[in-house]
């Protein structure tokens, strides 16, 4: 008796790829198989392989991903720039807290059944930005990788596209992380000088927005920006009372409780999307964004309801004039930067080899033994001083000035 060979399934990261694609959940992808999203989520990581009837299932539920995904990728994408407000995205203005656009991928946040936290992060977009002549589900099985721009745009211009688009939003989200204006716009700013010194990487980014966002948020709240001078005066606080209690309750907030709620409750990211961008685990980011709520609902009832929370972090940072520069000037005060340190490099080089080239040549080239130190001597009687001569030295001093000064007579030998 011969046993049927097993049904083919691609790599973890495939599968994967092929459900976040279709914007499934771990959860609503298990009940469609039939198992439990622990199962899922070890199918996908590697750590256990489908058997039996469930593998078949399995195998014929990724065949239809992917053939949905190749009949997605083979339809014409218009070349877009998303600067509205997406479905379900709360009546703010277009450059407010959210990001409105979707990712590049095409992802959407609604794990949040996996975690059991709920509120207006659930199922919300995660911001990426550009859309420019790319199937958002392009992927290894489906397509390339996504383009950032047409084909016909420049990295200058696709950069520029990126800035314009998500820079004013970033701007805001990092003043509810600090509540300081000039400490957030030099955040992004500094994330966006990064991100240029390597674009091709962030470029082929599936979220380019996120690679921004988490190096503008860990600049912002780096320990060492409280030894800054400009640190310690305080910027005047928001005109509207409501809006200082609440940024006042956000900044006693422990940093990473208060990054995680921003981008839970603020910018819109799911559960999984946030303990990502935060590098903890999905239980410590939905422990973390608990006791954040608990905080702000202890000082502020009325923010209890996650509804009103998203709404009232877009209100705070709209109500404030924050400008960002202009993408051209960033550019070029990234390559002002690189060329500095560039500089700086060679510099330290040089000074390197003339210290080396110094040293080699001052260095002795055999063994001196050094010097071995004095020691006391002891025993000789100490050097007296002269004093008057007796009369047994004197009548010895006369006995010998009365002789010959030049020495006695020379004798002559004689023959005997």
């Amino acid at each position: 008796m011969t046993r049927s060979p097993a049904s083919p399934l691609p790599p973890p990261k495939a599968r994967r790829r092929l459900r976040e694609n279709a914007a499934l959940t771990q959860a609503q992808l298990a009940a469609r198989v039939g198992v439990t999203h622990e199962t899922v989520r070890a199918w996908e990581s590697g750590r256990s392989t489908p058997r039996g009837r469930k593998r078949e299932a399995y195998a014929k539920l990724l065949s239809t991903l992917a053939a949905e995904a190749a009949s997605r990728q083979a339809e014409p994408v218009p070349v877009v720039v998303a600067v509205g407000a997406g479905p379900g995205a709360p009546d703010v203005a277009a450059d407010s807290l959210v990001l409105p656009a979707k990712p590049l991928d095409g992802r959407e946040s609604g794990a949040s059944e996996e975690s059991g936290v709920s509120g207006a992060g659930a199922g919300a977009d995660s911001g990426a930005g550009v859309v420019a002549g790319t199937e958002p589900g392009a992927g290894p099985l489906s397509g390339p990788e996504p383009e950032l721009g047409p084909a016909g745009m420049t990295p200058a211009q696709a950069f520029d596209a990126l800035y314009e688009f998500s820079a004013p939003a970033l701007v805001r989200q990092a003043y509810l992380l600090t509540g300081r204006r000039e400490l957030a716009r030099e955040s992004v700013e500094r994330a966006f000088q990064s991100a240029w010194e390597r674009w091709p990487e962030v470029a082929r980014d599936r979220d380019p927005v996120g690679w921004v966002r988490a190096t503008a948020y860990e600049y912002a709240l780096s320990p060492w920006q409280r030894f800054r001078l400009r640190h310690r005066h305080p910027e005047p606080p928001p005109a509207d009372p409501g809006d200082r209690t609440l940024l006042n309750t956000l900044l006693r907030l422990p940093p990473p409780r208060r990054r995680t709620l921003v981008l839970y409750d603020g910018v819109g990211l799911g559960l999984p999307e946030t303990a990502a961008e935060t590098e903890a685990s999905t239980p410590t980011a939905a422990n973390r964004l608990l006791r954040a709520r608990e905080a702000l609902a202890d000082r502020l009832p009325e923010l209890a309801d996650p509804q009103v929370l998203h709404r009232r972090l877009a209100e705070v940072a709209s109500a404030e004039r924050l400008r960002a520069a202009k993408p051209p000037t960033v550019r070029r005060g990234s390559e002002r930067r690189a060329r500095i340190l560039t500089r700086a490099a060679i510099a330290f080089t040089v000074a390197l080899i003339g210290t080396t080239a110094l040293t080699l040549r001052t260095a002795p080239t055999h063994y001196e033994p050094p010097v071995s130190p004095g020691e006391t001597v002891r025993g000789v009687p100490p050097r007296v001083a002269p004093g008057a001569l007796s009369d047994e030295q004197l009548e010895l001093r006369q006995k010998l000035r009365d002789q010959l000064q030049h020495g006695p007579e020379r004798l002559t030998p004689r023959l005997g």
